[in-house]
């Protein structure tokens, strides 16, 4: 009885003039759509060290200032608070200099069942990498006494909104002034 189906099917077709031929193989999900965002900033002087460049610190303010964008972009910002850290590492390439333009680009690599996994690269004003690395936080609910899973709404938008808008400087020139003895 099947074969005469189909073969009454692929008849039907060929006389419509269609040709009934194998059938497309099922295309794989698409890869989630994880989020991330871009953050420009100044390295302002107290983000300096004695010897005249930024701090290794400054990076972790950095990183964390893209993720406070981003969690705004997502409208998560209810999430501050509930987030600790559980691990941050960060290789230090290049130096930066008070005044110079700091891109970070903080982009999300993986959403775990009460984890999330970020990497970071933090550029100078012409491009060269001057840090880069990965940071963990953990979802903790309001007086949790250790990590809890993420909510479904939230984690629907950790997986699925994709880049956002980037927030970037308005002025490309770098502040002024003359420069230090150091950087003669």
């Amino acid at each position: 009885m099947r074969g005469l189906a189909a073969r009454t099917a692929a008849e039907a077709a060929e006389h419509a003039g269609t040709r009934i031929g194998p059938v497309d193989p099922p295309q794989p999900p698409e890869p989630p759509r994880l989020p991330s965002v871009v953050v420009e900033r100044r390295v302002e002087w107290p983000d300096t060290d004695a010897a005249g460049h930024y701090h290794h610190s400054t990076v972790v303010r950095w990183v964390e200032a893209a993720e406070a964008v981003l969690l705004r972009r997502l409208g998560l910002a209810h999430l501050f608070g509930s987030t600790p850290r559980v691990h941050f590492e960060a290789d230090y390439r290049a130096r930066l200099w008070f005044g110079d333009a700091v891109r970070t680009e903080l982009r999300v690599t993986k959403v775990g069942a009460s984890s999330l996994h970020y990497a970071f690269t933090v550029h100078g004003e012409h491009g060269a990498e001057a840090a880069a690395g990965h940071m963990v936080v953990a979802h903790s609910a309001a007086r949790a006494t250790g990590a809890t899973p993420w909510p479904d709404d939230v984690r629907a938008v950790l997986t699925t909104a994709g880049p956002q808008r980037a927030e970037l400087l308005i002025a490309s020139e770098p502040l002024g002034g003359t420069p230090c003895a150091w950087q003669s």
